[in-house]
């Protein structure tokens, strides 16, 4: 009885063991594709992230930069830097990218304007925070 159901068993494995074939191309081909496109709709969305990333590190510097300018006037009796070149700016923590405007928009103390690595242009005025475009 024992031996008739070991050889039962034996033949079972046999016939499923006989089924195993692995994937097909087409089954293959298909993964490929739907990988295929899950990059394509995955890396542009990434690639603007960087760029969003660029954008927030030069308004950061734009920021640190107006602090910069602040306390450059606080020690200065008021008076504040008209070019990037002005003496001790950079003891005060101002950032090498950016731009001082020596002709700031009325009612307007100073304007610092800085390129992101993304090609956009921001700017910051010393009543405001960062915003799009050059000092007018």
């Amino acid at each position: 009885m024992i031996t008739t159901i070991h050889t039962a068993l034996a033949a079972k494995r046999d016939q499923l063991n006989k089924d195993d074939k692995g994937f097909t191309l087409i089954e293959l081909l298909v993964v490929v594709l739907i990988i295929g496109v899950l990059a394509a709709i995955a890396i542009p969305v990434f690639l603007g992230q960087q760029d969003q990333a660029k954008d927030s590190a030069t308004k950061s510097d734009l920021a640190n930069s107006k602090v910069a300018m602040v306390s450059y006037a606080t020690a200065n009796g008021g008076t504040y830097a008209t070019s990037t070149t002005a003496t001790g700016l950079s003891d005060f923590g101002f950032v090498s990218g950016v731009s001082i405007d020596a002709t700031p928009p009325s009612g307007a103390k100073f304007c610092l304007q800085a390129t992101s690595a993304s090609t956009k242009v921001f700017h910051i005025l010393d009543t405001g925070g960062a915003a799009s475009g050059a000092c007018a």
